[in-house]
């Protein structure tokens, strides 16, 4: 049966390959022919030449439904070209008097949107009879934003009603801004969902325009009324579950200011429940409804639960490529399998649910759409699973460059394929050539050549994600490392290389827990040693063979891998090495963030915290201590790489000192970082503090300021980080670096 498959495999991928082969010759052969009949230099101009030669064959036979010419008069702001792209039609086009019009408007709905509100656009009817399209303008003035103000907002602050408005003085913090008719009546919408959601049932927004001299004064007048109260809380239409469970987690009580925002919230919470647990067409529904009493509304929440299903049959579609079993092991892992409850809160009906998005990044889909369906077995309580799958791009070849201010310049070329198949070997030179080979089974290959002026990295990986058909990770690696440590006065102390291996296992649980395991067999070398560097770094030149296991236990219940708002995650491990050198290095990190605001626009300011634990057991080399500062694992932003370290004691000098970095037993790091949005979630506004000791000096410090921009990527948002930062906590020896730069996730 697998020979069967195997041979059907390779004559769909052969006649793939034909095809491919016949339609790019065929297409070669067509743009050839096409490009001889133009002759040179006519391709860009054939177009043009064409709709003037109809032009003109149209004024010699007096044909009036073909455009002659298009002209703009008294267009000052913009120039004719801009415009020319508003109009979807061009000389030698039919003449279509109603489209002409629609373009007038057009033009004046691009005007309007630019700040020119009082524009005016006219179309030549008389000159339009003979085929000539005459658009002239009346510009009027370019209205700018003087002032945005408030009146009547007694319950919610100016500063944050004017961060959850579109109307703006400024754009990008010195850009001014204009006029355009359609935000400040969208803003007044958005201020009357803001003070209807906390509680403000008999509200009055307008919004007042004074204009003068090109500039206008735009004031929102907020009749706020009464605040309501909360009376009675009451669920109607439930079940399966009783009051007390549905109650659990509701922000609001009896007597307290109604606030519709924290009413909604539980409507999610309750749907979450029911979804959970197989109610795939359960529906809630808030109700406030008034009361004799003045001020005063009873909240109903009304539960239509439907029917419990459980997993029918998946059936996976779409997926030329990729196979089945890495789709199926997704959702095998999140409880999608027969004869569990279906969890519509992971799926929900209505799609772009958590599962899809699993699927997607597993599988580097451009689109995964999963929906449950009547089951092929009639049966009432059960759902059939429909994944269908729009395949994407998963490898690419990547030739990039960068800077970091702990790595300097370095240069990249990145192999990588997020879809690959290590057993799908190529049948023949054809199949590798087309990329059809090695592909299909859900695991990583990454090839990287990074060479760097003062880093150079070379390195193999491969990556299963479920190993056996199990949420096992497989990681296996090859490298080879090499860098240049400086010294305190900026020169190199010594050069350090590692070519290493590495296999390691991490077993995944349903409650977010991780156990791994992993084995390294590492040569680190030590050469060009500075002539007064300390003993310890002289004890270890030349090689050191290292092998070392690992075993580590963790936890991960962010809300968010990639732009985390609340949860935590840690990790604590052991590695024992043997070798040349034979030592211990236990670890461990705890990471929790915690959303401190949310505006009225819904973006949040998050704070996070790190506090991180090392120490070695026994004698550890230099290359294998800890070293505080930079931007890296042991991150103190203020201080330099390696900044932070015991100093070894200088050799070959008459009066030695200790300058030179030899690392530290053991290290301790307290950092707390908020990030604040400014434009969007994209752009935020850094402020932290990042804190540590080592086993020598004082208790270090450093407060800083800095932004973060997030940049899409395939996995999830990278972002980007330039930051500054002045220690106020040192110790003497210690190399400090005002300004940092890099790409990484927070901690």
């Amino acid at each position: 049966m697998k020979t069967e498959v195997r041979n059907q495999k390779t004559e769909t991928r052969s006649q793939k390959s034909k095809s491919a082969l016949c339609a790019l010759a065929s297409a070669f052969w067509l743009i050839s022919i096409m490009l001889l009949s133009l002759g040179p230099g006519c391709a860009s101009t054939a177009g043009r030449a064409g709709s003037d030669e109809i032009a003109k064959a149209a004024t010699d036979n007096g044909d009036k439904n073909i455009i002659r010419s298009i002209k703009f008069v008294n267009n000052r702001a913009f120039k004719d070209k801009a415009l020319l792209k508003r109009v979807d039609f061009e000389v030698g086009d039919y003449l279509d008097a109603i489209l002409a019009e629609a373009y007038r408007r057009t033009l004046a709905e691009f005007y309007r949107k630019k700040g020119f509100p009082f524009v005016q656009v006219t179309l030549d009817s008389e000159q339009l009879e003979q085929g000539r399209v005459i658009y002239s303008f009346d510009e009027g003035a370019k209205v700018r934003i003087a002032s945005v103000n408030f009146s009547g907002n007694d319950s919610i602050k100016t500063s944050a009603l004017k961060n959850a408005i579109k109307t703006k003085t400024t754009k990008w913090l010195f850009w001014p801004g204009y006029y355009v008719e359609e935000v400040p009546a969208e803003d007044v919408a958005r201020l009357q969902q803001i003070y209807f959601e906390r509680g403000f049932l008999d509200f009055d927004i307008k919004a007042k325009k004074d204009f003068t001299d090109g500039k206008v004064d735009i004031t929102f007048e907020i009749d706020e009324g009464p605040s309501y109260t909360v009376g009675k809380i009451y669920f109607t239409g439930a079940t399966h579950f009783d009051d007390k469970k549905l109650l659990e987690g509701l922000q609001l009580e009896s007597g307290e200011v109604f606030h519709n925002r924290r009413a909604q919230a539980h409507v999610k919470q309750v749907l979450k429940l029911y979804r959970e647990n197989g109610f795939v067409d359960a529906a809630v529904e808030q109700k406030h409804m008034l009361t004799e009493d003045s001020n005063v509304v009873n909240l109903e929440f009304n539960i239509r639960e439907g029917n419990q299903f459980r997993v029918g049959r998946v059936d996976i579609t779409g997926n030329e490529q990729t196979q089945d079993k890495v789709i199926r092991r997704v959702l095998d892992e999140y409880g999608f399998t027969p004869g569990e409850f279906y969890n519509a809160d992971l799926a929900p009906r209505e799609g772009n649910g958590k599962l899809e998005q699993y699927v997607q990044q597993m599988t580097l889909s451009q689109e995964v759409i999963i929906r449950p369906v009547s089951p092929a077995s009639g049966v009432d309580n059960a759902k059939d699973i429909k994944v269908d799958i729009k395949e994407g791009q998963t490898g690419s070849l990547m030739f990039a460059g960068g800077v970091s201010s702990d790595s300097d310049i370095i240069g990249q070329v990145i192999l990588e394929q997020r879809n690959f198949d290590i057993t799908d070997w190529p049948e023949n030179f054809g199949e590798f050539i087309t990329g059809n080979a090695f592909k299909g089974a859900g695991q990583t290959l990454r090839v990287a050549l990074e060479p760097g002026t003062i880093v150079s990295q070379y390195s193999v990986s491969f990556s299963e994600p479920y190993f056996q058909d199990k949420p096992l990770s497989l990681n296996l690696s090859g490298s080879s490392w090499k860098r240049e440590i400086e010294r305190s006065d900026d020169h190199r102390l010594y050069d350090e290389g590692r070519t290493k291996g590495y296999v390691g296992f991490e077993k995944r649980y349903e409650n977010d827990w991780r156990r791994s395991v992993g084995f390294r067999v590492e040569n680190v070398e030590v050469d060009s040693i500075y002539t007064f560097a300390p003993k310890e770094i002289k004890d270890a030149e030349g090689y050191t063979f290292l092998t070392g296991v690992r075993f580590g236990i963790g936890r991960d219940l962010r809300d968010d891998i990639f732009n985390p708002s609340k949860g935590y995650k840690f990790n604590v491990g052991y590695e024992q090495v043997v070798g040349n050198e034979t030592f211990g290095i236990l670890q461990g990190n705890i990471v929790g963030f915690r959303t401190l605001h949310e505006d009225l626009a819904d973006r949040k300011t998050v704070l996070a915290m790190k506090l991180l634990g090392a120490t070695t057991f026994s004698y550890a080399p230099p290359f294998e201590r800890f070293y505080g500062g930079g931007t890296g694992t042991y991150s103190i932003r203020g201080f330099d790489y390696r900044g932070v370290s015991t100093r070894g004691l200088q050799t070959n000098v008459a009066n030695p000192q200790r300058k030179d970095p030899i690392g530290s037993e053991w290290i301790f790091l307290a950092n707390a970082e908020v990030a604040v949005p400014v434009v969007s979630d994209n752009l935020s506004a850094l402020f932290f503090v990042d804190s540590g000791a080592i086993d020598t000096g004082t208790y270090r410090a450093a407060v800083g300021t800095g932004i973060q921009i997030l940049i899409p990527q395939w996995s999830g948002p990278m972002p980007m980080r330039f930051e500054f930062a002045v220690p106020f906590m040192k110790d003497d020896e210690d190399e400090t670096r005002i300004f940092s730069f890099s790409m990484r996730g927070l901690f």
